[in-house]
């Protein structure tokens, strides 16, 4: 018997079917009969795509068979798994960060349980999950293009388009026009059931961010702004215009899932973009905010610091101010510093603003019979004497007098002045200021040139009204009391006003808005009103 080579010894033989004398089994290897055709039941297993780059979302799928995406499901499964979307529990308001890496790259979100995931490669957090919790539907938070996991083709149907809405608002100019009329976009209802109204939706205090909520409410309702931010595309401007953007159209949003909207992406940038200035765990004033946001914000939309009118922001708020000044000399009787003398000199300088300081009468030091507090009231147009021109104020040893300039900008911002050093209750200003909404005339604190000589109304009808408020909260110390800021808007379509303190909504009688402690205020001038004949400068 011989004896068995080695398998290293093995000889190689080539193996030809065509040769003389090969057996009939190695013919019917060679030359194998085709496959039978599947049965109805079965489906043809397709062979896998070639690696592609997908379209839209800026992930690389070249990553040979095993990363390689399928074009499409098998015939009559391209439903497969859409009924396992929960609709109730999306929430596209936070910041798009995955929830394991905490990266915002190539962002997915589950539709099933409402998780951040990155990528959909077979190595990715989001492949993952969709094999451990049997979740299969997401959508990319940039392309907006849904996929089904770990299949990983794209799903074509249009029943997901509201999820799409949600997550990114888009709005005609006829849908924007429509914001303003008389019958506006009327109540509608979110997947609750619950009853809410666009542009008025609550706004989640998160920590203490409400200063930030009542400004951006404020200016969702400066119709020139807002409608910028809905029609333009801000695809390539800095993240603080795309987000702030973004929060405008979700306030606006008619098909919202849920009637209120969280301000948690903007309120990150913002805290990056100031340092942590402003954040949502410490109470902020307003008008410092403002300050900062919209000078911020007209730099994020290509306005320039030495070029005016250069930004939607400028050309809504801006105006222009004369200001007088006249040192005060060691001479001067002591009871008339403000009077302007003659024969010294008077410099004049002119200035422009975005916001108009108002300053309130000293508070009272004495109490009623009661032994309460008195709190005065002073109407409005006795604190704009301040621009009239007439009044002068002293600051840092000179008298000054103040006259606002032709042509005054579409929408004025008023300050009150209530705290002295911006310290929240210590040195705050109780004092009410009086006001009717409707038909507040600057005339009288303009100064005349050739385009508007004077006699003419200037008519602005308030649309927003900043109120503070103090509260006496558990936890604090004795006499330690909390600010709080609410803001009242003018429902256009019905002429009603409306009153949101973070989530809570409520309707507000025009007769008592000037019952709370104004704080910032937004008029907008009346269509047709003494607007001149130049260009504002």
């Amino acid at each position: 018997m011989s004896k068995r080579p080695a398998t290293d010894e093995l000889e190689t033989v080539e193996f030809r079917p065509d040769a003389p004398g090969t057996p009939k089994r190695a013919r019917v290897e060679a030359e194998p009969p085709p496959p039978p055709p599947p049965q109805q039941d079965e489906v043809a297993v397709l062979p896998p795509a070639p690696a592609t780059r997908v379209d839209g979302d800026g992930e690389d799928e070249a990553m040979g068979e095993e990363g390689a995406v399928r074009e499409g499901p098998a015939e009559g499964f391209q439903d497969l798994y859409l009924d396992t979307v929960d609709r109730r529990v999306l929430d596209f308001d936070f910041e798009k960060l995955c929830s394991v890496s905490l990266s915002n790259i190539n962002v997915y979100a589950c539709l099933v349980c409402g998780k951040y995931y990155q990528g959909r490669g077979r190595s990715s957090h989001a492949y993952t999950h969709s094999l451990d919790a049997d979740h299969h539907v997401f959508i990319n938070m940039t392309s907006l293009k849904v996929y089904v996991l770990p299949e990983c083709y794209e799903v074509e149907s249009r029943t997901l388009d509201d999820i799409k809405y949600v997550v990114n608002p888009t709005y005609s100019k006829e849908d924007v026009k429509r914001l303003d009329s008389a019958e506006g976009v009327g109540e509608k209802r979110d997947l609750l059931g619950k009853t809410y109204m666009p542009g008025f939706v609550g706004l989640n205090n998160i920590k203490a961010n409400d200063y930030l909520n009542v400004v951006a409410h404020s200016l969702a309702h400066v119709s020139p702004l807002r409608n910028y931010l809905m029609l333009e595309d801000l695809t390539f401007k800095p993240e603080l215009a795309q987000r702030f953007s973004t929060l405008i159209r979700k306030i606006w949003n008619p098909r919202a899932f849920k009637s209120h909207v969280s301000p948690h992406e903007l309120l990150q940038e913002i805290s990056l973009r100031s340092s942590k200035k402003f954040t949502l765990l410490a109470q902020s004033d307003p008008v410092d905010f403002l300050h900062w946001f919209l000078n911020h914000l007209h730099l994020s939309l290509g306005g320039s610091k030495t070029r005016p009118g250069s930004s939607i922001v400028q050309k809504v708020f801006q105006g222009k101010l004369k200001i007088e000044s006249q040192a005060i000399t060691a001479k001067a009787d002591a009871s008339d510093r403000l009077r302007f003398e003659e024969a010294a000199e008077i410099k004049t300088d002119i200035a422009r603003f975005l916001m108009l300081t108002l300053d309130l009468p000293p508070k009272p030091i004495f109490k009623d019979e009661q032994d309460k507090n008195i709190i005065p009231q002073v109407p409005l147009t006795q604190i704009l004497s301040k621009y009239d021109g007439l009044h002068p104020q002293e600051l840092l040893g000179h008298r000054r007098r103040y006259r606002l300039l032709h042509p005054l900008p579409p929408f004025l911002m008023f300050h009150i002045k209530r705290f002295a050093t911006n310290k929240f209750v210590a040195e705050r200003n109780p004092t009410i200021v009086t006001f009717s909404p409707r038909a507040l005339d600057m005339s009288p604190y303009v100064e005349p040139n050739e385009q508007f000589p004077g006699g003419e109304p200037i008519l602005y009808d308030l649309i927003a009204n900043i109120t503070h408020e103090t509260v006496v909260e558990t936890g604090r110390k004795e006499g330690e009391l909390r600010s709080i800021f609410k803001v009242q808007l003018l429902e256009k379509g019905r002429g009603k006003w409306l009153q949101i303190q973070d989530l809570f909504v409520e309707e507000v009688a025009r007769e008592l808005l000037f019952t709370s402690e104004s704080y910032v205020q937004i008029w907008e001038r009346r269509k047709g009103s003494a607007k001149g004949k130049g260009k504002a400068q």
